[in-house]
């Protein structure tokens, strides 16, 4: 197994992010969870109080008893989690992850990296939303439910004026189709602008981003020129032009996204798959890869996959303009189309989901080998282990003209989250990943881990902005050619 030379990023430092992850972002998440189910249970206790003869009572208690065991286990992991505790091997149930997990946690006891505030940031993170399945998981009436769900959509709800002018921009696109497909260097234009949307959409990152106003959001998710021409100085590694260079020699290629975040994020991953196959010649196919499991608060799950395209599709899904709000009704209709054509693409397999499109959370992992395509990606190892921990996803994607990485932590598992400097070669912090596929990271910086950036520039950032590490004001766009 490849080790970096490194070593990993942790939350001793009082400094780095990682402390401040474990002593704040991540307690606010876990009370986030306990106040959805507290108001959960109050909705059925009224529906027990208002309905005493229904048959299906005795099920709604039983989901009550069951949620307040989960509430207590939660509320003890906020408690361990404060005190630096040791973290607890995960109960071993159906699911064979968990005996990976547990695993890694005898051998970082070994070395006396068990406790939140010694184990390694990354490993401590998957571990904790494992953790927080398998809670979920061992009932009976709470298997399929995630506790972000709710928060996705009404944060995806509140993208809609970025989500409607980029379906103006598509309906653009096709009106000009014919002319953009006559001139090739216009299609090199049109990508450079596709790629900085789809890298941007990252910026709107539910378990970071905690408290949002309707104002901040609409912010982060601007989309026009003017915005991507100001946005193109901070990023700091910038293969655009290889990356389109390397499409052009596709033909009827197939392109995979390793998906991030659900909501505004996919959304423009939608957008970005739509150009690729609707107006170039060089791609004929997506494959979109989900998490199986709630993850990392806002990655897309196949439920959420799926309830993507149809909430686009139904007029009531956003909240109706302000009073003095001035929509154009022609924005909702392009809306509609081209929505309308993702989802002929998904019918006829032009999009497709590496898993089943009716994949429940955590189903597929033990139901024969297409979990393989995805359980990969919610173990707790870096991706510089996949060909020979998940050797069919590695061949699968071997296959690929080209796979986008999306946002953040897929980063930190490209790099394996060590302390490697700046200007690390990125093709030198990804490891044996490498040459395997033609690999475009797509990322804004939210976590301490970056590599390929000049070393002049690193080092005026860390004396100028020492939050530039963290603070999404900064991206990095990094392509790697197959070998």
């Amino acid at each position: 197994m490849f080790e970096s030379p490194y070593p990993p990023y942790d939350p001793i430092d009082k400094s780095g992010f990682s402390y401040e992850t474990v002593v704040k972002r991540w307690p606010v998440i876990i009370t986030g969870i306990i106040d959805r189910l507290c108001r959960i249970n109050h909705d059925l206790t009224l529906e027990i109080q208002q309905g005493p003869e229904s048959a299906h009572l005795p099920n709604v208690q039983a989901k009550i008893t069951e949620s307040k065991g989960i509430i207590e286990q939660i509320s003890k992991l906020k408690y361990h989690m404060g005190r630096d505790h040791p973290l607890e091997p995960l109960v071993d149930d159906a699911d064979p992850m968990i005996k990976t997990y547990n695993d890694e946690l005898v051998l970082l006891a070994e070395r006396g990296k068990n406790t939140w505030f010694t184990t390694p940031w990354l490993y401590a993170e998957c571990y904790l939303y494992y953790l927080l399945r398998s809670l979920f998981g061992r009932t009976q009436h709470w298997r399929e439910f995630d506790p972000f769900f709710s928060q996705k959509m009404d944060m995806f709800k509140q993208s809609r004026v970025a989500i409607l002018q980029l379906a103006k921009t598509m309906k653009e696109l096709e009106t000009d189709h014919d002319m953009i497909q006559s001139d090739p260097s216009k299609l090199g234009v049109l990508f450079k602008e596709m790629i900085q949307m789809c890298l941007w959409g990252n910026a709107t990152d539910l378990s970071l981003l905690t408290h949002l106003t309707q104002s901040d959001i609409e912010h982060l998710q601007t989309v026009g020129k003017d915005a991507q021409a100001a946005r193109k100085e901070f990023i700091l590694r910038d293969d655009q032009e290889a990356a389109w260079k390397h499409l052009e020699t596709l033909r009827n290629g197939r392109v995979d996204f390793v998906l991030d975040n659900a909501g505004f994020e996919l959304f423009t991953d939608f957008v970005f798959a739509d150009f690729l196959v609707t107006h170039t010649p060089f791609v004929s196919s997506v494959v979109f890869h989900p998490k199986l499991i709630p993850w990392f608060v806002s990655d897309v799950t196949p439920p959420d996959f799926s309830v993507t395209i149809s909430s686009l599709l139904d007029s009531s899904f956003f909240p109706r303009p302000a009073a003095d709000e001035d929509v154009n009704p022609s924005l909702y209709s392009d809306l509609f189309h081209m929505v309308s054509r993702w989802q002929k693409y998904v019918d006829d397999g032009t999009f497709k989901l590496s898993v089943p499109l009716n994949t429940p959370l955590g189903a597929s992992r033990v139901d024969g080998t297409e979990s393989n395509l995805a359980d990969f990606w919610t173990s707790p190892y870096p991706y510089w282990d996949m060909e020979s921990r998940a050797p069919l996803l590695w061949k699968s994607l071997s296959e690929s003209g080209l796979v986008i990485f999306k946002g953040d932590l897929n980063y930190r598992k490209l790099t394996g989250d060590v302390k490697w400097p700046a200007w690390t070669p990125f093709d030198e912090a990804v490891g044996p990943l490498a040459g395997s596929f033609p690999l475009l990271s797509l990322r804004t910086n939210k976590a301490d881990v970056a590599v390929g950036v000049d070393k002049e520039i690193a080092q005026r950032l860390d004396q100028s902005d020492v939050k530039w590490r963290v603070n999404g004001k900064y991206a990095l766009l990094s392509f790697l050619p197959k070998s």
